[in-house]
């Protein structure tokens, strides 16, 4: 592609032939332009045999395609069809199909890239489905997100790659944050542990619905992902008959359902653990409990309206916005 200002764009082809055409020539015309007489010879002829429509419109002054009139190696319209059928039935890329059809791969990407089938087609995406309870506390979003465990910081901070044997047979685990965020307010109660057993999602679970009590929110439906903890579980079952909450369970293999706690997730892995460095993973842990804080009562939200969590939730005891 040309740029605007340069010698030779349509602007300047006009000039050419305007000199041509007031007498100059094609030498003068050549010099005048800064280039050689065989250009200024061809973009001279090609306006004298252009029609008018093709001159009003400098059409004529463009660049022609490059593509030759004729491709007498070009495989035949057959020998496509194959290539184009074996491709939409198998999926398979230019290696496999050459080896099927008798052709070099190089050849193969060519055809597909001409029929717009070099790469599969995305799959459309569903639009988005928002919506938001109308009172805090008439849903609330559960999920567990995990971050490895570690007595130093790693290279990516450090810079520096060199470890001991002590260094790679140490397993130092991972750390689960247990996770709850209100659909209305986006308040947010969270919890670091061990592990993800029945035993802890039913502490945790209890723990977040006094939290959320005390805070004037009345726990009135739970939405978690099918894991065997949340679905299988009959003691967490008891759990929410006993609160009088209703368990409701996203659709397999469909994170986007759970979606306000998933993008919490996000927030929180970007803002607090790898938003800083840490000394170790307990130091990182010491953190969370503050940053929530923040995130809860300072940082604006942008979903709801550059505002922090709690201004959705009124007469907080003890808490004056």
């Amino acid at each position: 592609m040309q740029h605007p200002n340069a010698r030779l764009t349509p602007r300047g082809r006009r000039e050419l032939v305007r000199l041509v055409e007031a007498g100059a020539t094609l030498r003068q015309a050549a010099a005048a332009c800064g280039v050689a007489v065989s250009t200024a010879h061809r973009w001279s002829t090609r306006w004298r045999t252009a029609d008018c429509a093709s001159r009003a419109s400098l059409v004529c002054l463009a660049d022609r395609s490059c593509r030759p009139r004729q491709s007498p190696r070009r495989l035949s319209a057959e020998l496509e069809q194959r290539i184009l059928t074996a491709r939409r039935t198998t999926g398979w890329g230019p290696r496999l199909l050459a080896g099927v059809v008798g052709v070099p791969h190089q050849t193969v990407w060519r055809v597909l890239r001409r029929h717009a089938l070099s790469r599969a087609p995305r799959p459309a995406r569903e639009p988005a489905n928002r919506y938001e309870w109308p009172c805090p506390g008439d849903l609330l979003h559960m999920d567990v997100s995990r971050y490895a465990r570690f007595v130093r910081p790693g290279h990516a901070v450090t810079g520096d790659r060199r470890s001991t044997r002590a260094d790679r047979d140490r397993v130092d685990g991972y750390q689960y944050a247990h996770a709850i965020v209100d659909d209305h307010s986006r308040l947010a109660y969270v919890e670091l542990h061990s592990n993800e057993r029945a035993d802890t999602v039913l502490a945790f679970t209890e723990r977040a619905f006094a939290w959320y009590r005390a805070r004037g929110i009345e726990p009135q439906r739970l939405l978690t992902d099918n894991a065997w903890a949340y679905a299988r579980s009959s003691r967490f079952r008891r759990l929410l008959e006993h609160h009088r909450v209703r368990h409701l369970r996203t659709q397999p293999y469909r994170p986007r359902t759970n979606g306000k706690v998933e993008r919490f997730h996000q927030t929180m892995a970007r803002e607090w653990a790898y938003g800083l460095s840490y000394r170790s993973s307990d130091a990182r842990a010491d953190a969370l409990p503050h940053w929530l804080d923040h995130y809860n009562e300072q940082r604006p939200h942008s979903a709801l309206g550059n505002q922090p969590p709690i201004t959705r939730v009124h007469n907080v005891p003890g808490h004056v916005i």
